[in-house]
């Protein structure tokens, strides 16, 4: 067999192998009618609803304002709108399918890999391993529908461009090299710091080059290798200025045509000083550490250098991607378990050792080390290096086996015997991981139905409010506005939403009518800025006459002019919300003031439910005593102020039935029947908006009109 017939079969194998592996969650969710709408297995991840809205936004020619907040210029939202013009399949098909099939792409470049360093079986493992390894499965899985399809596809194609572009010296790796950083960075724009790191390296070999040669410097272009580097660096830097893609492309090409010129060569040196001015005049070192401010947090984030210097909980604190992660996590994450991960580290400094090209790989093994301090989502980026490295180890263990054995087909025998039971025993606990990691929808068909009734009820201006990790969506089925979404969610956007659920009423509606007529007089004087240094809340508490927003805040439950009304709001409440209830009370239970925190709210829920003759257990010391009305918690032991049964009725309407034992005491206790679900809460959760309107339905008819009222999700029309 030739190598390039090889090279396919081995491309072709582990492409397929990469989907059929993701092909195990298909048979998992089978049958299972709460992941699907309208037949079609439904998206799992947040931000896909982002992505799905401007795919769809294009596809039907609708007229997009800056308000929108679409996303119908990005890469993914456009990739996704040609697909669905030129292929014959539902659109929500293709949201589904399209990270299966664009993320088992790794396997090219890896393999090409492979072929460079003159081993291809190095790369087929590579490949294998790479397109099925825990953290890379867990971004890339059926009905993943992000960005994370490609983002290890194209700089894992850099490396390849740059290994084979230092190692042949041929122009067309030049290009190749260019195309793909253009390439990248229309995919995603926050590529721009790993490929700078790719130009620093490349520039410390010049550096390396230019000492070992010893020639006088102007004589440097007439060495051919450093010309070479020249050239590239040169040209890695005119594919990352911050101009219009278009002029990139051109500058590119200008560049490239004068390098085809011997007479050129003696100019070297100053083509690329000139692409170095161009790229700093277009912004240079800017981006590079705003890629990453993101994931390096404090307690509280101060919004605002003068006026009344606010402090937001920072919404990074709950995100678990963005987290500290244990050395174990970290290694399972890369390589599935720990002596793998070892294994492919040692692979790769031989490998490395062997071929001097391969350190061109460190970026992205840095970005993936990254992850130690900087949280797990780095951990991608490691993943394809240290697969090489897990690739060169077992070849090279195996050979080293088998090379004593004198008859040349036993050996041949023996050899791929053990490169199968290396890979196989390498592969094994990330197959067991994809197996077990059975993550659901991001919604279920009752959530979906719910938002998709309320396209034809209400308005494309209207907002809908609920919390942050369901305004892609609401955007995407509802068609309308809302307060914060996956990429709009700071602590001064969350503060006034978890206000809004977790205040009584009276204050909840008045802030909703507050916050969206805030934001939308930002829109009308182009002012919306996500680093704006002024909240809507200190522009509230400057405009009703405070200097203090804790006065501000107070002055709600009493009677304030409101914004005139432009537009209709809805709350959103899903019965899913209450799992993170404890989480959503940290943006607003603070003094904004000092950034201190208030009294914590109680609130527990329980479904592990131990029913005895006298107490009911809730778990972790909570009991309810039958008899005498009192419940344990921890060492306390008090009666409650309030007992609620919650039914739904043959109808499906609720009933409830509510029971007073001691109207001094802080503490209630609701059961939800249908839920097999009790919750234990102090007085201001159970006053709060969220626990009225979506656990007892008891609505202030002044305020609130229900609009849905089903068991899992119910809105609400605010009447003010």
């Amino acid at each position: 067999m030739t190598e390039n017939k090889k090279i396919i079969l081995y491309i072709s194998f582990s492409f397929l192998f990469s989907i059929a592996m993701r092909m195990i969650w298909i048979l998992q969710f089978s049958g299972i009618e709460e992941v699907t709408f309208n037949n079609v297995f439904m998206i799992n991840t947040n931000d896909g609803y982002f992505y799905a809205k401007g795919a769809r936004d294009i596809l039907s020619g609708i007229a997009i304002n800056t308000n929108d907040l679409a996303s119908s210029q990005s890469a993914l939202s456009n990739l996704t709108a040609f697909i669905a013009k030129t292929i014959p399949i539902s659109f929500e098909k293709i949201l589904f399918y399209m990270s299966t099939f664009f993320a088992s792409l790794l396997v090219i470049p890896l393999i090409l890999i492979g072929k460079k360093i003159d081993n291809l079986e190095v790369g087929l493992i590579a490949a294998l391993f790479s397109s099925i390894a825990w953290s890379y499965y867990n971004r890339t899985m059926v009905g993943y529908y992000d960005t994370d399809m490609l983002n290890i596809v194209f700089p894992t194609l850099l490396l390849w461009s740059l290994i084979w572009a230092v190692e042949t010296k041929k122009d067309i790796f030049l290009l190749f090299t260019a195309f793909d950083i253009l390439a990248y960075r229309w995919w995603y724009p926050q590529s721009y710091a790993l490929e700078f790191s790719f130009f620093t390296l490349i520039l410390l070999y010049l550096f390396y080059l230019i000492v070992k040669t010893k020639k006088p410097y102007v004589k440097l272009y007439e060495n051919i290798e450093i010309a070479y580097v020249l050239q590239l660096l040169t040209i890695m830097l005119l594919s990352m200025v911050q101009i219009e893609m278009t002029l990139r492309v051109m500058l590119v090409f200008g560049y490239f045509m004068l390098f085809r010129q011997i007479r050129w060569h003696k100019h070297l040196l100053i083509m690329l000083l000139m692409s170095f001015i161009i790229f700093l005049a277009t912004g240079g070192f800017d981006p590079i550490w705003e890629q990453l401010k993101g994931y390096v947090f404090k307690q509280s984030i101060l919004v605002g250098e003068e006026g009344l210097q606010l402090h937001f909980f920072t919404v990074m604190q709950t995100v678990r991607e963005a987290g500290q992660i244990s050395f174990e996590t970290f290694a399972n994450r890369i390589s599935g378990h720990t002596i793998t991960f070892i294994c492919s580290l040692i692979g790769y400094i031989w490998l490395s050792l062997k071929q001097k090209s391969m350190l061109l790989a460190l970026p992205m093994l840095g970005l993936g080390f990254l992850a130690l301090s900087g949280g797990l989502r780095f951990t991608i980026y490691a993943i394809p290096v240290l697969a090489l490295g897990l690739g060169y180890v077992i070849v090279q263990v195996s050979s080293l086996l088998t090379n004593n054995l004198s008859n040349r087909v036993i050996q041949k025998i023996f050899k791929y015997t053990l490169l199968f039971i290396f890979t196989s025993m390498a592969l094994y606990p990330n197959i067991i991981h994809i197996i077990n990691y059975k993550i659901p929808t991001v919604f279920t068909k009752n959530e979906v139905e719910v938002l998709d009734k309320l396209k034809s009820k209400l308005n494309r201006e209207d907002y809908v409010v609920s919390w942050w990790d369901y305004g892609y969506a609401i955007r995407y089925y509802s068609d309308v506005k809302s307060l914060s979404d996956g990429g709009k969610h700071g602590g001064d956007i969350n503060f006034p939403i978890s206000f809004m659920l977790l205040s009584n009423q009276e204050k909840s509606a008045k802030m909703a009518r507050l916050d969206v007529e805030y934001t939308e007089k930002r829109f009308r004087e182009n002012d919306l800025k996500s680093d704006s240094s002024v909240s809507n809340i200190e522009q509230m508490t400057l405009d009703y006459g405070f200097n203090n927003t804790n006065d501000f805040l107070d002055s709600l439950s009493k009677s304030i002019d409101l914004p005139a009304q432009t537009r209709d709001i809805y709350f959103y409440l899903s019965h899913r919300k209450m799992d993170i209830l404890t989480t959503i009370s940290m943006f607003s239970n603070r003094d904004l003031m000092t950034g201190k925190k208030k009294e914590q709210l109680f609130f527990y829920e329980s479904n592990n439910i131990k029913q005895n003759k006298n107490n009911i257990d809730l778990g972790n010391g909570i009991i309810l005593f039958k008899d005498t009305g009192k419940i344990t918690i921890g060492k306390e032991k008090i009666k409650i102020n309030n007992f609620i049964l919650t039914y739904y009725d043959p109808n499906g309407k609720l009933q409830k039935r509510e029971k007073t034992i001691d109207t001094t005491s802080p503490i209630s206790v609701i059961y939800m029947k249908n839920y097999n679900k009790f919750l234990v809460v102090d007085q201001k959760m159970y006053n709060s908006t969220y626990i009225q309107l979506f656990v007892l339905e008891n609505y202030d008819k002044n305020l609130f009109e229900p609009i849905t009222l089903s068991p899992l999700s119910k809105v609400y029309k605010l009447k003010i």
